[in-house]
């Protein structure tokens, strides 16, 4: 072998070396977690203001809950990461509260305490796409590394903005990530002309997707702090069909042969958009 092609290998043996340690760094930098975990929560204009303000309580109340605290101390490694975003149509997202570890009662105070800070947001339309993008491209920015990946999004409507939402779905759940749900049936807010009944099997149907995906839903706004400590509580926990139920709410796992028009919330803002630019 010639000195060039000796120099060569050489570089080459060290370039590879280099790169294998860097990697391998890479890899030991990123903090184990149990659940990746993106809250998602809806705050179009069909909400009210005392509305917006329950899901901040609510979410700020689960994660101090000791059954949610202690869903987090019987996992694997005792924590999670945690990001809570709100959303409406397609261009507002507005991260609360950033990538953060909760291992113990004291980290989920500083996330209660955050979604304390400043009034929520409020804007117009409902594009739960969107907001499963947004949410998606959230896993990219945690230097954490989670058995599993969650997307918990909570709405009052279909999506009416936006691409459809079973194809989002389906792109998003190819990543590996879980998509659970809570609609939210409470016909509240300044109007209800764009709600649809049967929310809940939309959601079924159209949003939830994944492995051990599922949704509860919530009838009168009375119901919503159980269900988001027993939502929590079952993504932390496992599987939905493994873990004991506790409280009066369902649980409900996504349908494989779905009924539901998906795009029944674009067909409604189409033949209703006459009305006003609410949602």
């Amino acid at each position: 072998m010639s000195r060039l092609l000796r120099i060569r290998h050489f570089l080459a043996g060290g370039a590879a070396l280099a790169l294998t340690a860097f990697c391998g760094q890479a890899a030991s930098a990123a903090e184990q977690v149990d659940v990746e975990l993106v809250l998602a929560v809806d705050v179009s204009l069909s909400m009210s203001p005392d509305e917006l303000e329950i899901q901040r309580k609510g979410y700020a109340e689960a994660l101090t809950h000791p059954h949610v605290l202690q869903a987090i101390a019987d996992g694997v490694n005792g924590k999670i990461a945690v990001t809570y975003f709100e959303w409406a149509g397609v261009s507002s997202h507005h991260v609360i509260v950033p990538w953060t570890v909760i291992a113990n009662a004291e980290d989920a105070q500083r996330v209660a305490t955050a979604l304390s800070v400043g009034p929520p947001n409020s804007a117009r339309r409902t594009s739960i796409a969107a907001a499963l993008e947004f949410g998606a491209d959230l896993f990219a920015e945690t230097s954490y590394r989670g058995l599993k990946r969650v997307i918990d999004i909570s709405g009052d409507g279909p999506n009416n903005q936006g691409p459809p939402v079973s194809e989002i779905r389906d792109k998003v759940t190819a990543q590996g990530i879980t998509i659970n749900g809570l609609p939210l049936m409470t016909n509240g807010g300044f109007a209800s002309a764009y709600d649809v009944s049967d929310l809940d099997r939309y959601y079924t149907d159209c949003v939830i997707g994944g492995p051990g995906a599922f949704m509860i839903p919530v009838n009168d706004w009375s119901q919503f702090p159980e269900a988001i400590r027993r939502k929590l509580v079952l993504e932390l926990a496992g599987n939905p069909r493994t873990v004991p139920a506790y409280g009066a709410l369902p649980v409900v796992l996504a349908q494989a042969e779905p009924a539901t028009d998906c795009l029944v919330g674009e067909k409604m803002w189409r033949d209703r958009s006459w009305m006003w630019d609410s949602r």
